[in-house]
């Protein structure tokens, strides 16, 4: 990687007031803990004690309390945890507030992309969950059945992993963009039993069918017995898939049902993540796992209150949407659920639902940001967004310019962009920010307590102000136990290369002042004559142009350099994408990083293929420049962005 050139000024600082009431500043008095380094070194060295406090903080109640809280004689990677405890995460998310002032509280807020709201109290989304459950048992389903969930983003889809996990199953969150080939290909690993999905959405005013890929994908996994699916009345019907009977609906005198008592290591989920060969990898999450680890990410970390109403802008199939109903719900706060294009009918739409919703926590992606911002600041600034406390963003690394311009011009430079990377296998963060320490633009504070990471070389030693490779070396609650009936290829995959740390490849540095920034996936570096770059370098001067709204970077065959930099840029409204301007980006990027590092090409596009949660895809932009397989796009969610790129190819010459 080229010398680390991020850094730069605080331009955030936490009031006094913003930290006294902070939950973090409370806990680390609660435990007369002193300061905030001190927590940390507490939290990473002495992991037994704080997972155990993390439990009673939180107040996870077991049916039977664990032995001891992690248990490492197998090693680090298969580290166990609640040893013999057993509890249900359901009870923890809506039983336990049976008969409190909760109860009556808003957990769900929802808005589909026509314009219906509709909330749910803890109490009513409580008596829901008691109804599917008890619809799924009179089906046979029950305790380590799989159950996969392909629905839009509306409270059904809350209720059908809610009661799935009450039943002691196994919840399998699906894309909701997913064709039929990538459902069967993950609910044949997992032998899954039964599917949920809908007859459709919509996205853009047009309807997209969701029940005829269900129907193609049902027909070739041999486990599959039920459908349950959502009409577009809002009524759910059951299929057989065993039997010639017609679609039915479902009988719902019931009253309340009891909570499977399961045991806290028994999986209560797995997320399946795609790669560019081979069959997904199944990441196995427990019942003491992701939702501890989510919920102490978002007390911790997002500093949510009870009083607060969290909107992420994601989809159940991908790991921020579990994460947001279990931390959401373990905290006894409001969750947010929007589905639809975040850009219809108009560009407002996302501030819109702040204003309406009356949002406290908004979490983004920069991509996401960067596509909203080349409409300018005035469909902003038509919306009352005083009810937010603070912004979250994930999925990629930022630029320097779209953060500014979300601090300055929504935020009004007071508002804190708390920065969150890490993983399915992670079950959330390994380093995000807080509301403790200042902030510098796209800098994280740090790793999330509890989490040892750090920052090495090719060595495996730690490095500071330069780039390395981001490292965990002791274990932490939410880790994946593996992944699904493939043991090894977990451990391939994170713990193969130093003895007991997992190398989560991603590049990341930290910087003089401690503040850490993630640079993207260390599998997307680009080597061009023995120097390496990481695209967002090379992304971020792109878009620092008044021109250049998104951009993407690859790495293509040279037989020169080895790799040379093609870079696909989206414009702005009336830009002129012309060879002027290409030669002036190129010019850029050459002042800033070297003329070695100078694109070959610049190459304007309407679209960047990125999925629904708007992570670009770089090996995917890649492929279809230089004309290899393009592997697994079913998470895409404009793959006719990829026709534009191939005709580019077509049309310059690439070298032999």
């Amino acid at each position: 990687m080229s010398e680390f050139q991020f850094g730069g000024e605080f331009v955030w600082h936490p009031t006094p007031e913003l930290i006294a009431q902070s939950n973090l500043q409370r806990f680390i008095e609660k435990h007369a803990l002193g300061s905030y380094g001190k927590l940390m070194r507490r939290s990473t060295t002495d992991i037994a004690w704080f997972w155990d406090t993390i439990l009673h903080d939180l107040d996870i109640r077991f049916y039977k309390p664990y032995a001891r809280v992690v248990d490492l004689n197998r090693g680090k990677p298969w580290a166990r945890w609640c040893v013999d405890g057993e509890m249900n995460i359901a009870h923890n998310m809506l039983d336990k507030y049976t008969g409190t002032p909760t109860d009556e509280k808003i957990a769900i807020k929802s808005e589909t992309e026509d314009g219906t709201i509709r909330t749910l109290t803890y109490k009513e989304l409580r008596e829901e969950v008691n109804k599917m459950a008890a619809t799924l048992r009179s089906l046979g389903l029950g305790k380590g059945d799989a159950i996969g969930v392909f629905m839009p983003m509306v409270p059904e889809i809350v209720i059908a992993m809610l009661a799935i996990i009450k039943i002691g199953g196994i919840f399998l969150p699906l894309f909701s963009g997913f064709g039929a080939s990538a459902i069967v290909s993950r609910l044949k690993d997992a032998e899954a039993k039964a599917l949920f999905t809908a007859a459709g959405t919509y996205r853009r005013g047009k309807f997209c069918p969701m029940k005829p890929i269900a129907d193609e994908a049902g027909s070739q996994i041999p486990t599959l017995q039920h459908l349950l699916v959502l009409n577009q009345a809002g009524e759910w019907l059951l299929e057989n898939l065993k039997a010639s009977s017609p679609p039915r609906g479902l009988n719902y005198s019931f009253d309340e049902e009891p909570t499977e008592r399961t045991g806290a290591e028994d999986p209560i989920m797995i997320i399946y993540t795609s790669g560019t060969t081979g069959r997904p990898k199944g990441a196995v999450h427990t019942h003491c796992g992701f939702p501890i680890k989510a919920a102490q990410d978002m007390w911790h970390g997002l500093d949510l209150h009870s009083d607060e109403t969290l909107f992420w802008m994601t989809d159940m199939g991908w790991m921020m949407g579990p994460w947001e109903v279990f931390g959401a719900l373990i905290l006894g706060a409001t969750m947010m659920l929007y589905d639809g294009a975040p850009d219809f009918p108009g560009p407002d739409r996302v501030w819109s639902l702040v204003d309406r919703h009356k949002v406290t926590s908004l979490g983004v992606s920069p991509t996401l940001i960067r596509a909203l911002r080349r409409h300018g600041d005035e469909i902003v600034h038509q919306h009352d967004l005083s009810s937010l406390r603070k912004f979250a963003s994930t999925g990629e690394p930022w630029n320097p310019d779209p953060w500014m311009w979300l601090f300055q011009n929504v935020g009004r430079g007071k508002l804190p962009i708390i920065n969150y990377s890490g993983g399915t296998e992670i079950s959330g963060g390994i380093v995000m920010g807080n509301v403790l320490t200042p902030m510098k633009p796209c800098a994280f504070s740090g790793p999330l307590p509890g989490m040892a990471a750090d920052v090495v070389d090719e060595n495996g030693k730690s490095v500071r102000g330069r780039v390395g490779e981001l490292v965990i070396r002791e274990p932490w609650i939410g880790m994946t136990r593996g992944f699904w009936r493939d043991p090894q290829r977990y451990i391939e995959s994170y713990w193969s290369r130093w003895p007991d740390v997992w190398v989560h490849g991603d590049w990341a540095a930290v910087d003089d002042d401690g503040l850490w920034y993630i640079l993207g996936r260390s599998d997307d570096t680009i080597k061009i004559a023995g120097k390496r770059v990481g695209p967002a370098e090379v992304e971020s001067i792109l878009v620092a142009h008044p021109q250049v709204s998104e951009a993407a970077a690859v790495g293509v065959p040279d037989p020169i350099k080895g790799e040379a930099l093609v870079c696909f840029c989206v414009l702005r409204k009336g830009a002129n994408g012309d060879v002027g301007l290409a030669a002036e980006l190129k010019g850029n990027v050459a002042r800033d990083l070297g003329k070695a590092l100078a694109p070959r090409d610049v190459l304007f596009v309407g679209d960047i293929p990125k999925t629904r949660n708007a992570k670009v895809m770089r090996r995917i932009v890649r492929a279809a420049y230089i004309g290899e397989k393009l592997g697994d796009t079913s998470a895409l969610e404009n793959p006719a962005s990829l026709e534009e790129i191939k005709r580019l190819a077509s049309e310059v010459r690439l070298p032999a």
